[in-house]
């Protein structure tokens, strides 16, 4: 590798300046590749493989999903992110009165199998690199559809590249597309876990979430700590059931927000990487360096995009996605500059994912390993917030762990205060936003896109599709299945099987869910979490 003026590029660099650094003369300085992984996962980092390039989709029905899907993919998407509208999310099929208004508005309507076979008809997975979907409390729902999808299209699905959110406690505290109570959803979370480990083992298990609590107002320093107490819960109830953490680590990620101030956003990514690492050494034993070194996945920040001036929102999500990349982040969502307005537009939607191209082939950004490494700035920070992470960490450890605390409304208290908090200082001007508390003008800008409009008519032909579906298939076989998931339950086992074998059948969404919720109760209140 060489710069624009032929300069050669070293993999990565240290404290000697005439050669690239070697293992054996940096024992004692961090080294990309090496525990604990506080400069990079390896030695090459984006020298030798770009981050996944994703974006985030999914509207109205599945085929108009399908069709978007097919552009960003022929317009260079490397991974498909799968968005679901909030009564999937929430296990409640399309005719649910209270889906009413919401089927397909902010992602597809997923009911059953069908929904699935069609969003992704005539795509190639073995060419999509991920997989990924925001399913987290219908997970073991959405596992065995794409389980069964692979099957009837004669894939092998251990072959299959998923990555389910599969993080229901994070709903709980900072999302709100919670179904069942905190220890149920853990159990759950876990099956999925488990299953995939032992059938599916080139997926992901769990994307262990703290964009969302940073989304609803938090520090960068809580967005790690939250994020943490809640992975301790999963492994715990992991290592419970047998599973090691030198067999889980290589599946496991993080997604995490990539927000606006950009020396402590790419300090927060060291910083984790070296949590992570300690944490899964030291607390759960492992020993493999694929265990120790922890997969991010970042989304540049939603919340932080302006409805006012939303052509400058190009620049933050290109400061946003520099920070990640800087960062040392292994795959990247670049938001689009009219989502503070709608659902993204194609236009909008390829700038950027150009941005994520033009960050990788035009700035010399990739060449080498953790850049910033060494810079007195990033690396006091890096340790600063690591300290603080462990001091945040610490105080949910008081309250015994991220369950009880969950369950005492600790976490819920102190996003409500950090929000409350962030907002006063936006109002007050003491945190600057460009278009909103300074050089404010007119509310739009006259020249953007053509804004998303959702199809009116959109609703009533999934709860068609719907109906006729129900009315096509073998309903006593349907109830069947039903009853199997319901034996399962109260057994105790893994319920994933008997998911899939229902999804088969092409029961719905709902169907399962209601027998989820009749084993293990609702989450409506703080009281019965």
């Amino acid at each position: 590798m060489k710069s624009s003026s032929g300069i050669p590029i070293a993999k990565f660099y240290g404290p000697k300046k005439d050669a690239e650094c070697v293992d054996k003369e940096m024992t004692q300085f961090e080294v990309p590749g090496k525990f604990p992984f506080t400069r990079g996962n390896t030695t090459e980092m984006y020298r030798s493989e770009p981050w996944l390039m994703g974006s985030y989709s999914g509207f109205g029905s599945a085929e108009e999903a399908n069709s978007r899907f097919k552009e960003l993919l022929a317009s260079g998407t490397t991974s498909l992110n799968i968005a679901l509208d909030l009564p999937t999310q929430q296990g409640l099929d399309s005719d649910h009165p209270l889906a009413s208004g919401e089927v397909g508005r902010v992602g597809v309507a997923i009911d059953t199998l069908d929904d699935l076979e069609r969003l992704l008809d005539d795509i190639d997975l073995s060419q999509v690199r991920n997989l990924s979907c925001i399913a987290n409390a219908v997970s073991p729902i959405l596992l065995g559809m794409f389980v069964v999808l692979a099957e009837k299209r004669g894939i092998n699905a251990e072959d299959l590249r998923l990555y389910l959110q599969n993080d229901s406690l994070k709903e709980i505290t900072a999302r709100g597309n919670y179904i069942f109570p905190a220890l149920a959803s853990v159990k759950l979370s876990v099956d999925v876990m488990e299953y995939c480990r032992k059938h599916l083992t080139k997926s992901s298990t769990i994307s262990f979430c703290g964009y969302h609590f940073r989304e609803s107002g938090c520090t960068a320093i809580q967005e790690i700590a939250f994020t943490l107490a809640n992975a301790r819960a999963y492994m715990a109830e992991a290592i419970r059931r047998g599973l090691t953490a030198d067999d889980l680590g290589p599946t496991l990620n993080m997604f995490l927000a990539a927000g606006m101030d950009l020396f402590e956003e790419i300090s927060k990514f060291r910083a984790t990487r070296r949590l992570w690492a300690h944490m899964m050494r030291d607390e759960f034993g492992a020993h493999d360096p694929k265990a120790q070194a922890i997969t991010i996945r970042c989304y540049t920040s939603g919340s932080q995009l302006t409805a006012q001036r939303p052509l400058n929102n190009i620049v933050r999500t290109t400061i946003e996605a520099l920070a990640g990349v800087l960062g040392g982040v292994q795959a990247m969502v670049v938001s689009s500059m009219d989502e503070a307005l709608c659902i993204p537009s194609r236009e909008t939607q390829q700038v950027a994912l150009d941005t994520q191209y033009i960050l990788y082939n035009e700035t010399g950004i990739p060449h080498t390993a953790d850049p910033l490494g060494g810079s007195y700035y990033v690396e006091q920070l890096t340790d600063i917030l690591e300290n603080a992470i462990l001091k945040e960490l610490s105080k949910i450890e008081e309250q015994g762990g991220a369950i009880a605390a969950i369950k005492k409304g600790y976490i819920q208290t102190i996003l409500s205060e950090s929000s409350y908090s962030l907002q006063r200082e936006i109002e007050e001007g003491k945190r600057i936003i460009i278009g909103v508390n300074k050089l404010q003008r007119q509310a739009y800008d006259e020249h953007l896109p053509d804004l998303f409009r959702p199809d009116s008519e959109g609703e009533s032909r999934q709860i068609c599709r719907l109906l006729k579906l129900k009315d096509s298939r073998d309903a006593n076989a349907v109830l069947k299945a039903l009853t199997r998931i319901k034996e399962a339950t109260m057994t105790g086992e893994n319920v994933v099987p008997a998911v899939t074998e229902a999804v088969r059948l092409y029961a719905t969404i709902g169907e399962i869910t209601d027998v989820l919720k009749n084993a293990y109760g609702e989450a409506h209140d703080l009281g019965i979490f």
